[in-house]
Formats: structure tokens, sequence, C-alpha cells
């Protein structure tokens, strides 16, 4: 009997083939004493159970095709990075000494500290990070059980699942990639979120998926035919022939639209009125530049700089902060460069004392400008290396989770004050280098006006923007359901500091996950943005939906929406807009 479920769609694609459930089940640690003579076996064991994770680790990352993007290889560096780190590489042989415990048990008490620090970080993106500490931990500890690091997703040559879907409680980025590389046609986990490390592979390489479908593998059966939409997150089981035929003329539709934008991918973004929109990129590290400019973009509209302090016990100096903003100014070779300053949170320190403070609502509390107006220690060697490398190229600043005016006060009063030292001191500085801030907050889109002509331009985070207009937790797929990016407060507001951007010739931008999605990318011209900022393999696609689209015709379908005063109504015109090719 067909039947049909809903998860979270990560990947845009279709995709049609028999399943394949992977059969991890759950890993019993056990906990026993050691004794001491035996103690040194024991570090060694852990030792090789490291190296073997390392080869493991390696050989993926070698096998990976050299046309894959660049990021997909870092995925893999940035597990090797982990092992070597002293939360894996010395503390739990620190706890095998001290507790004369097993090397199995000494690491599940490592994972669950570490763990307990990730759940309680208020940026989501961040917080799903703990998915890649159970991933290397996981197979570590199936090498201490030994027990294969993958149960399922093996070389080909043993198990060939060329054309399969895949379904899983949950993936590991080495487990994707070596997916795309056996040429598996899509996935589906129970578990995840759209910020997780496997959910950001697929759509890099394109894999249709869907994370957060419960109990599939207790209702998928290993072989039969089913239907993976990874755009709207349905998946489709026993399928009768009008509803294959459709999806099949879906998935040829698709593969041709990606063909025609990967093709286009240098022309200019103009819309069909012919106003030109600009596409820039988010960036996380200075190797994600290549990508950036393989699909033409325009500039880096988002650098995420909290990947400087985090996995590390040192604060970043300002030497190293400033030298790799020149090298990233360098490699955009003119293109201008959007600096976001630390967007860490009072749980989110760099070592193990960040665990000691309990912090009930993190995602309300001390974080991002918060935290860095009361520790200007942290924040100040930032402050200086982005003011010391604006005289490299065309760079801005700009300022996350902005909530009122005084906010906004204090910090332009510390960066008049470093500019005087650094004048002080002979150092060279854009004095002009414009400063913005993002709209991340209800609060500060609601006065966005107020801040636009304070500040130079202003980005709009979608990510938490949507949280906390609708006050749910993304990550958390308990309540998944209700993160609606088109809920209609979020589209008043997102249209509100658009509006307050144009009244006071202030430029807006966005750079939330939102700005990435094709299928917004007709609706927020529509609500008049013009500047947007995304991953970079999401660029070729927002770029043929602006070609292809007239702003004018589209802006007044869209005020003709939100003036919609019935809920019923308001949803069926907009799903109507948003449906329509």
């Amino acid at each position: 009997m067909s039947f049909a479920q809903q998860g979270t769609g990560i990947s845009n694609g279709i995709a049609i083939g028999p399943v394949h459930v992977l059969s991890r089940g759950e890993l019993e640690i056990p906990e026993y004493a050691i004794p001491l003579n035996l103690i040194d076996k024991e570090l060694a064991r852990y030792q090789h159970a490291l190296e073997v994770t390392r080869q493991h680790l390696r050989q993926v990352r070698d096998n990976i095709p050299r046309n894959t993007p660049v990021d997909i290889a870092e995925f893999i560096d940035t597990h090797l990075l982990m092992l070597d780190d002293s939360a894996f590489a010395v503390i739990p042989l620190d706890l095998i000494r001290g507790m004369q415990c097993n090397a199995e048990w000494a690491l599940r008490l490592q994972r669950d500290k570490l763990v307990s620090v990730f759940d309680a970080m208020d940026d989501a993106y961040l917080r799903t990070r703990r998915d890649d500490v159970d991933h290397l931990v996981n197979s570590v500890q199936r090498v201490l059980l030994s027990s294969p690091i993958h149960h399922g997703v093996k070389h080909s040559s043993e198990h060939p699942l060329s054309g399969y879907i895949i379904v899983a409680d949950e993936l590991s980025p080495a487990d994707t990639v070596l997916m795309q590389h056996q040429g598996i046609a899509g996935f589906i986990t129970e578990t995840g979120g759209p910020t997780s490390h496997t959910a950001i592979l697929a759509r890099s390489l394109r894999i249709p998926a869907i994370v957060g479908l419960h109990h599939a593998r207790r209702v998928l059966r290993n072989e039969e035919t089913i239907i993976l939409d990874g755009q709207h997150g349905w998946m489709h089981a026993a399928p009768d022939t009008y509803t294959l035929q459709y999806f099949h003329q879906r998935r040829r539709d698709i593969q041709q639209y990606f063909a025609d934008a990967v093709r286009n991918r240098h022309t200019p973004a103009i819309t069909l009125d012919k106003v030109p929109i600009s596409l820039q990129a988010n960036i996380e590290l200075p190797d994600d530049i290549p990508a950036l400019l393989e699909v033409g973009a325009q500039g880096v509209g988002l650098y995420r700089t909290e990947f400087f302090f985090m996995n590390r016990k040192e604060v970043p100096t300002e030497k190293e902060q400033y030298e790799t903003f020149c090298d990233v100014i360098s490699q955009l070779d003119g293109r201008p460069l959007t600096i976001r300053t630390l967007d860490l949170g009072a749980d989110k320190q760099m070592d193990d004392a960040s665990a000691s403070t309990q912090v009930i609502n993190p995602a309300l509390g001390l974080r991002a400008i918060r935290l860095c107006l009361q520790e200007p220690d942290l924040f100040i060697p930032q402050l200086r290396a982005i003011l010391r490398a604006s005289v490299q190229g065309p760079v801005r600043m700009m300022i996350p989770m902005l909530s009122n005016l005084h906010e906004l006060h204090m910090l332009m009063q510390l960066v008049n004050e470093t500019k005087r030292q650094l004048h002080k001191e002979g150092h060279r500085f854009d004095a002009e280098m414009p400063i913005g801030g993002m709209i991340e907050v209800p609060a500060a889109a609601i006065q966005a006006e107020m801040f636009a002509r304070e500040l130079d331009f202003l980005s709009i985070g979608t990510n938490d923007l949507i949280q906390y207009t609708l006050a749910i937790d993304r990550t958390d797929d308990e309540v998944s359901y209700l993160y609606d990016p088109v809920h209609p407060a979020v589209l008043k507001l997102v249209h509100q500091v658009i509006q307050a951007g144009r009244m006071c010739n202030t430029p807006v931008s966005m750079c939330g996950e939102m700005a990435g999605e094709s299928r917004y990318t007709r609706l927020l011209l529509g609500l008049g943005l013009t500047e947007f900022s995304m991953h970079a393999n999401s660029l070729p696609d927002i770029k043929t939906n602006i070609t292809h689209s007239h702003r004018g015709h589209l802006q007044q379908q869209v005020q003709a929406i939100l003036t919609t005063q019935d809920y019923a109504t308001f949803r069926d015109h907009l799903d109507q807009f948003l449906d329509t090719d």
C-alpha cells in the first residue's frame, strides 16, 4: 500500500530507487578496572584505536574525486584534526591512568563532557557540532570493541550500492563522502537537522536527502522502491505508476535546471527588468575562497570568525587574525570582504572552564556583541586586526546580535578608541571602513529604521530571526516542524527591514540560510531584496532564478500576498506563488 511521510528536506533533488537500511545498533560500553601493571597496555590499545580511525579517515579523504568541491575534504580534515586535539588524544589517556579504567569507559566519560558543552551552546550551527564528537567517538569505540568503523556503508567492491537510497539513524560526513563516491541516489536519516555537517555535505554534493524522518527504519524494508523529495522533505513508499511517472519527470526537469545553472554561473545576475542583484558567499575558512571564485561570487557577504576560537585553549592573537584576514583579502583580489565579529556565547569558551557555568537559556544570554562588550580583552585584538587589515582591500565589519542602540553606541566608542590607539602606534587602517549590523533579533527588525540611520549597511540573519520570532529551536526535531521561513510574521519583519534600508539609503543584504534556498529567491526579490549571500554551491541555482524573474511583477504579487488578512487565503496564495516556476 502506498503511503508518504514528511521529514526535513535538506538538499534539493529527487531520488528514486531501492532502499538499503543501515543497521548500526547501539554500542554497549563496558566499564571495568584495569590493574596497575596493565595500564600501559590499555593506553597503547586506545592509541592504536585512534590510529586505525585516522587511517580510515585518510583513506576516505584520499578517495574523494578530484573534481569534488574543496570544502568536502575539509570536513574529513576537521575530523582528523579533532583526533589530534587533546580532547581525544590526551584527556582519555589521563582518565585511564587516573581512574584505572578501561579505554572505552574513559572515552565515554570524555564524550559526555564534550557533548554537555555543545548542548549548552546558543548558536544552532555550532550546537550541531556535537554530531562530529559523536561520529568520532563511535568510530573509535567500534575499533576498541572490535566492530567495523562503518556498518553498511562499505567500499563498492564489498557491497555495490549504486542507485540505492540509504536509510539510517544518522550518518557521519565520512559516510556521506563514501556514498557520493559509490553513486548512492540519496539518503534518509531518522535524526539530524539542516545545519549538521552531514546536511551541509549533502547540499554541497547535491545528494537528495531528508533528515528527521522518525521511525523510517521501522516502516521501510530493504529493496522496496521509494521516492525521496529532497526539497519538500517527502518520502513516498510503494508509489503507484502515476506517482512514479510524475517524479521521474520532476527529476529530469531538476537535472536540466542544475545543468543550465552551472553553465551560466559566470553570467551577471540581472533580472528580466534589468535590475542588477549582488550575489556573495558565506565562508568560514580561507580555504573556502576557491569555491567562491569558481561560481562567480562577487565577494564575501559573511565571514564567520568564531572558528578562530573553537577547538583551542588560547585566544587567537591579533597577529594571527590579522594575517588570516590579509590572506583572505589577497585571495579575493579586490572583491569585498564582510567580516562578522566574534559570535560566541558565555558558554562557548575554548577550554574546559566553559562547562563550569551553567546557563539556563544560553540563546538569550551573554553572546555575540554582548559578550564582546563585556570582555574587551577578547574583542579588542580582533577589532584591531580587522581595522589593520582594512587597508589591504575593501573590508566591512558586521556586528552580530544587535538588539538596541545602546549596544551600538558602546561599540562605536570602542571602535573610535581603538582607531586612536592604532593611529598613535603608527598602524595604517581605513578610517572610513563600513560598519554594519546583523538583524537577527525581532527587536532589531522592528527598530530597523533606527539602526539603518546609524549604520553603513544591514544584513538579515534569517536563521536566528526565524527562531527568535517563532520561539522554536530548529535543531530540535521535536519542534522543527514549526520552523517556517515564510510565516507571515517572519515575512513582515524581513520586508520591514528592507523598507527601512530603502528609506535611509542603507544597503540591506541577507546572509541567512533562506538566501541560499532557491525556493525563496522569487519571494525575496518580491520583498525588495537586492543583495544575497549564501553557501557558494547554492549560487548558480539562485542566479538562474534571478535571471528568469521580473522583479517589478514579483513585487506587485508579494505586496498583494502580504496585505491579505485571512490566514488561510494568505497561505494558499503564498503556496501558489512559491510553486510557480
